[in-house]
């Protein structure tokens, strides 16, 4: 009987041991007891370097041989606070016109749970929408740099942010939402 029990366990004990292993991967359960803080400045670009009355990249913002005075301060163009979806999430989304003309998501005391694979989204659906989904014609951002603190992540040249209601915190791995901002635009 021992050599019926052996033949039966050891092939039972590895396929336990495998199936431990795939679920360790694919949910890295130790996520939950960890946390990643970030805290990113948001980025600024510098004033144009002016030499004898003339900027030195090129005539661009040129006005009769004296430099432009355009804004070197960043524009907020929406933002809005998080809500909880699959886990507790909250701070604050905003949406950021850089002097230079680059944009940036910058996200603000952000507090959510970390996860194996977690990303950044533009979404076109409502924050609470977002829940069921991400929608047509979502922008990824890139992954999540903690699940704490602030932090910016570059916007695509060429993107109309005008097009995107919310910013989604999506787990691609189980293709759910932790939380969603909506974006609304911001007076001024």
């Amino acid at each position: 009987m021992s050599r019926v029990t052996r033949r039966t366990v050891v092939p039972l004990l590895l396929v336990l041991v495998v199936v431990a292993g795939i679920g360790l991967y694919l949910f890295q359960p130790w996520k939950a007891f960890t946390e990643t803080t970030v805290n990113e400045a948001l980025p600024t670009a510098s004033a144009p370097e002016v030499k004898d009355g003339r900027q030195m990249k090129g005539n661009a913002g040129m006005k009769g041989g004296e430099p432009s005075m355009t804004s070197t301060r960043p524009k907020d163009l929406a933002e809005g606070r998080f809500v909880t979806h699959e886990h507790d999430t909250s701070g604050t989304a905003r949406t950021v016109r850089l002097p230079d003309g680059g944009q940036v998501l910058r996200l603000e005391d952000l507090k959510t749970s970390e996860g194996p694979d977690v990303r950044v989204y533009l979404s076109s659906r409502a924050a609470d929408a977002a829940k069921a989904g991400l929608g047509d014609g979502a922008v990824a951002l890139g992954k999540l740099k903690g699940n704490l603190g602030n932090q910016n992540y570059t916007v695509p040249a060429g993107t109309d942010l005008s097009k995107f209601r919310s910013v989604v915190i999506w787990c691609e791995r189980f293709s759910v939402s932790f939380g969603a901002a909506g974006l609304a635009a911001v007076s001024g």
